[in-house]
């Protein structure tokens, strides 16, 4: 039987790169895109009309969600996977000595940290139904508090960390159903968060998104019941929470 997975920040970088990865190994996606239009993901759709369904989401709004929930039960009773990869950055050169932008730090929670929070609550009923029960979170390294040696990045490490709380809330949650979640930092990526392309970075996209989907796969025939809820890196390395 197919494979069902819904992909958020599916626009660009490792969000991309995660639909492309599934699309080859044969899974119907759900492709969450924030943008209006996003050539890329057309793209795949031309190529994968059958397998691809894109799905407008602001997962920073409950309507969104909800919308992009009824779009998908329209066309699936069950969701294997998701992937809950949206993300921004927000301000990243503020210090304690510095002024805040409270307004905008709220904005980086609201999308980090809540906006996976209403995708893993809203979709739970469809996860729960298939077999596999497995959700997957795009964490960051900077949401390790053991490991943290920055001195600013303050909504982007806060909301990161709140992430992992979020993460080992929902498995101990799900858990018992035979569901488990799974927390990933990325790696450093070829991505535009920062407003332009990170070119110095060491990973290209596809090479984050297929570390992360061997992660998920060696997982598949593991017991979930028996299984923590980890935090690693896209090559499977534990990071300190």
């Amino acid at each position: 039987m197919t494979k069902t997975a819904f992909v958020t920040g599916a626009d660009r970088g490792v969000g991309l790169g995660l639909v492309k990865g599934l699309l080859a190994q044969g899974y119907d996606v759900f492709a969450g895109q924030y943008a209006e239009e996003v050539p890329a993901v057309q793209a795949l759709k031309d190529e994968y009309a059958k397998q691809l369904q894109i799905v407008r989401l602001d997962i920073a709004s409950d309507e969104s969600v909800a919308m992009a929930f009824k779009a998908c039960v329209e066309r699936t009773e069950k969701l294997d996977l998701l992937i809950n990869n949206g993300a921004i950055l927000g301000e990243i050169s503020a210090t304690v000595l510095d002024t805040f932008n409270y307004a905008e730090m709220l904005e980086v929670f609201n999308v980090n940290t809540l906006g996976s929070l209403r995708m893993s609550q809203t979709f739970m009923p469809l996860l729960i139904k298939s077999d596999s029960k497995f959700l997957v979170n795009i964490s960051s390294e900077a949401g390790s508090i053991g490991d943290c040696f920055r001195e600013s990045w303050y909504a982007y490490c806060m909301s990161k960390a709140a992430l992992n709380m979020q993460s080992k809330l929902i498995h101990n949650g799900i858990k018992s159903q035979g569901g488990r979640v799974l927390v990933v930092h990325p790696g450093w990526v070829q991505t535009f968060m920062q407003g332009k392309l990170d070119a110095a970075a060491a990973l290209t996209p596809e090479q984050s998104a297929e570390g992360i989907l061997k992660l998920v796969e060696a997982r598949l025939g593991q017991s979930a019941e028996e299984a923590d809820c980890e935090y690693v890196d896209y090559a499977g390395n534990a990071l300190n929470w």
